[in-house]
Parts: C-alpha cells; structure tokens; sequence
C-alpha cells in the first residue's frame, strides 16, 4: 500500500504548508500563538542528548503535548520493570538517522518494528502512544501516527514503510522539499523533515 502525499504537498509551490507549519510552531518559533505540540520537540534537550537508548520521565511529559499520555503502571514498566528491554531495543535500532536513506524494507524482522511491537505489548501503550514515543528518540527514522495523520497520508494499515518509500522516491525529492519547506517557515533543524510531514499532514486534516 503506498502513501498519499497531503494536499498541500501536491501542489508546486510550498506556501500552504509553510503557513501550516507557521500556525503550528508560531511566528516567530514558539510564540504565545504556537500549538501545544509544539514543545514536543524540544522538551527538555539535555535529556534527549544523554539518554537517546532509554526513555525517561520527560519522554512521558513530551508526548502530553501531542495529547497522549501514559497512566502510572506502563509509565513504570518503561521506566522501571522493562527499562534494560527497552534499552537493548534502543541499542539495536542504532543512532538516529534519517528515514530517506535507509535502503531496505522496514519489515517486521527489523530492530524498529521490535521495538515498536515491545512497546504496544504494554497494556495501555497502543500504536500512536508508541510511535510518539519512539520519534522522541528518533525523530528522524519515525514517523509519528495517528488516525488524523493516518487518513490524510493513507497509512491506516501500514505507516512507516509507505513514507519510507515515499521520501525515497524520485532520489528522496520529498525529503529534500521538507527541509525547504521548514527552513522557509523559519524552523530550526532540530525539527526533522518526518516531523514537518507530520504537522503539515495533521494540521490539513484538522482544519479541513
């Protein structure tokens, strides 16, 4: 099943999304007007820089801002009971690195989908729990899901394999014009092009 790219990404010019983007993260970069999630990205970076192979409290505060959160017995278990799991999980994903250049199918053998699969075993952890998780410690290979961003990119079954092939289609076009389209808008490269995918898409099917 193949992604369907966003409205505003079908168009030649970038204005739509760039305003989207803006709306979102606010004008200048996280003004007074700026979404909630906003902060998701850059909530607490000391932390993010020092535990990119475990997830920490303020992993749990981050995804609040996407409006999820993680009650008190699975926010144990990823803290706490499945801590080293999640860790050697973590570990075997390898460092963070863009999903346009990894070469080979996500399929269900791999390091993520394990991680992925581990995570969604805890009882009230389900796929867009897990996913927001997950892009807290790799922004840049995950992409974020839920049913908002799920129905705009036509990834309700499968997610992260059809974006892959997405932005690595037409030697990664799609990856390129996300990071223009976020320099344009005056955001900062912490933000990753999957992000700028996410927002512009979830931003279209919230407002239309």
């Amino acid at each position: 099943m193949s992604a369907t790219l966003p409205p505003p990404l079908k168009v030649s010019t970038d204005d739509d999304a760039v305003d989207l983007l803006r709306l979102y993260y606010g004008r200048p970069y996280l003004d007074s007007r700026c979404y909630a999630g906003a902060y998701f990205d850059s909530w607490a970076p000391q932390d993010r820089a020092a535990d990119t192979n475990r997830f920490t409290a303020d992993d749990l505060v981050a995804i609040t801002f996407l409006s999820v959160n993680v009650k008190a017995r699975a926010a144990r278990e990823l803290l706490v009971t499945r801590a080293a799991r999640f860790t050697d999980l973590l570990e075997a994903v390898g460092p963070d690195r863009d999903l346009v250049d990894e070469g080979e199918a996500l399929t269900a053998d791999t390091p993520i989908w394990l991680l992925e699969q581990e995570l969604r075993s805890i009882h009230d952890i389900g796929r867009t729990k897990a996913t927001k998780l997950m892009a807290r410690k790799r922004p840049r290979l995950v992409p974020i899901y839920d049913v908002v961003i799920g129905r705009v990119l036509n990834t309700k079954m499968l997610h992260r394999e059809p974006i892959r092939q997405l932005l690595r289609a037409d030697s990664g076009a799609l990856h390129t014009r996300l990071e223009v389209i976020r320099s344009k808008a005056g955001l900062p490269d912490e933000i990753s092009a999957l992000r700028v995918l996410d927002v512009i898409s979830w931003m279209h099917g919230k407002l239309n």
